[in-house]
C-alpha cells in the first residue's frame, strides 16, 4: 500500500486572482452601500429637525397673529 493511504490531496494554493478581485469589489460595494445608507439616515434626521423647527416657528407666528 501507499504511505498516503492512496488518496491524493489537492495542493492548497491561493484563490484565483479573478475570484479575489471579485470578492474585494463586492466588499467595497457593501462598504459604499453602508456608508451611503448612514449618510441618508443622518441627512433625514437633520431635515426632520429642521422641518420641526420651521413648523414650531409657523405655529408661533399663527398664535401671535391670532391674538
Amino acid at each position: 500500500m501507499e504511505p498516503g493511504g492512496g488518496r491524493k490531496e489537492k495542493p492548497k494554493g491561493k484563490e484565483p486572482p479573478a475570484r479575489l478581485e471579485k470578492a474585494k469589489q463586492k466588499s467595497a460595494q457593501q462598504e459604499l452601500k453602508q456608508r451611503q445608507r448612514a449618510e441618508i439616515y443622518a441627512l433625514n434626521r437633520v431635515m426632520t429637525e429642521l422641518e420641526q423647527q420651521q413648523f414650531d416657528s409657523f405655529c408661533k407666528q399663527m398664535q401671535e397673529s391670532g391674538e
